[in-house]
């Protein structure tokens, strides 16, 4: 059985702190990191190498920056827990291939696809760009724009959703699991 929680957020919000926590206490046998960077400079590749120490030597690391849909379709099963990290750089790399609204939108349908198919469940981690001011090129609001609907889709199917602010989880959607009481 399938579980998606959505983890969004502004930078440095604490989301994909809050991620790992979560795929970490899902009982699983199997934990897959689902990586979507390329990292094209030093200090993007100083904070993959940052964010991999943070992870415990039980994750396996699997690179989809492109093919995210057949990532969670071959990964995603019963007994083994998917944590994609994140969105937002997936949507920067296929923009990096392709600037048509329309096929970037059928990606992000594919990914849903791929994820209301899953048997095992997915944690995923996103950026919330909407919230700033209008960007004054295309590019950059293209940009926004492919995010806006790839959260809006990925939130649509998800049975969670977790918005950080300040390092602090609130749940926007899904029922919350009760603390035990002390």
């Amino acid at each position: 059985m399938s579980d998606i929680t959505l983890v969004i957020g502004g930078c440095r919000s604490g989301k994909s702190e809050h991620a790992l926590s979560l795929a970490e206490r899902l009982s699983a046998t199997q934990r897959v990191f689902v990586a979507t960077c390329i990292p094209h400079d030093a200090e993007m590749r100083d904070r993959v190498t940052r964010h991999q120490r943070e992870r415990s030597r039980s994750w396996t690391t699997v690179e989809a920056p492109l093919d995210l849909a057949g990532a969670v379709a071959r990964h995603a099963r019963p007994g083994a827990v998917l944590l994609i990290d994140c969105l937002t750089l997936w949507v920067s790399n296929l923009l990096g291939t392709s600037e048509d609204p329309d096929l970037l939108r059928g990606r992000a349908a594919e990914l849903v696809n791929a994820l209301s198919q899953s048997r095992g469940p997915v944690v995923l981690v996103t950026n919330e760009v909407g919230a700033g001011i209008v960007p004054e090129n295309r590019l950059a609001r293209l940009f926004r724009d492919v995010v806006g609907w790839t959260n809006q889709a990925v939130a649509g199917c998800a049975d969670r959703v977790v918005w950080t602010v300040a390092g602090i989880p609130l749940t926007i959607k899904g029922l919350q699991k009760e603390r035990p009481r002390e």
